[in-house]
């Protein structure tokens, strides 16, 4: 399906639901700490969802058996959070949250430090998050879909991480996979970013190489070296003018 442009009251649901992604990511800054486990970080997910009348967007996707995807340190994405997953001092942690409102969705994600971290992790963190916004900065009306792409391998580049090169952003809104794939490097993708489209872009950088693999839960996606990896997600509103965040606390 096609991201396609979306009406102004399909904004305006988008961004109630994009704004309970954000509520969810509040209370996780709060609660990943040592001793924690990626189930009750799930639980806290899945209530607050509840509670804003939304509906877990990621909860049975493709079968997919969490409201969260929480995936620790070497794994990239698509993490199932466990009872026996306990989080530990050094660890970092990226949790990928959906929800949907009357039929539309927001997708948000963030890496967060597990008490005090390397500064090797440090770097990882500050820059997979630069390069999110640097991508969101071109995500204007008229702007090649390319221009947002190489705007997140330049911030990847400049401090020799690499770049997960199978997984990427993607369009958003009536469902939470539309087209276009937002790849992040340059592909010299020509697609033109239209006022009213919707757009999910989410960097995935690692300390080591571009490599991944799926592993037997055919779903968590984990580093080939093992080395830490970061990802980062809004979903953005293309207008005429700045880019406009949908999954932040509005």
């Amino acid at each position: 399906m096609s991201a396609g442009r979306k009406s102004r009251e399909e904004i305006k649901i988008m961004r109630y639901a994009g704004n309970v992604v954000a509520l969810v990511h509040e209370a996780m800054r709060k609660e990943v700490k040592p001793g924690v486990s990626t189930k009750y970080l799930d639980d806290i997910a899945a209530k607050i969802i509840k509670e804003n009348k939304c509906i877990p967007t990621f909860l049975g996707y493709g079968g997919f058996p969490a409201v969260i995807c929480a995936s620790v340190n070497d794994n990239v994405v698509h993490g199932i959070p466990s009872e026996d997953e306990i989080l530990k001092e050094g660890d970092i942690i990226s949790i990928d949250v959906g929800a949907t409102y009357h039929g539309m969705v927001g997708d948000g994600a963030w890496t967060y430090p597990v008490g005090e971290i390397s500064d090797d992790c440090k770097m990882l963190l500050e820059t997979t998050e630069k390069a999110l916004f640097a991508g969101i900065e071109k995500m204007r009306d008229g702007a090649f879909l390319d221009d947002v792409s190489g705007a997140v391998e330049d911030v990847a580049n400049a401090k020799g991480l690499g770049i997960v090169r199978q997984y990427g952003g993607h369009g958003v809104g009536h469902q939470m996979h539309e087209e276009p794939f937002v790849f992040n490097y340059r592909v010299g993708n020509k697609y033109l970013l239209k006022s009213g489209m919707t757009i999910a872009v989410e960097p995935m950088l690692n300390l080591g190489g571009d490599d991944v693999y799926v592993q037997e839960d055919k779903w968590t996606v984990t580093t080939k070296d093992h080395k830490p990896s970061a990802h980062f997600e809004h979903t953005i509103h293309i207008t005429d003018g700045e880019p406009d965040i949908l999954t932040i606390l509005s």
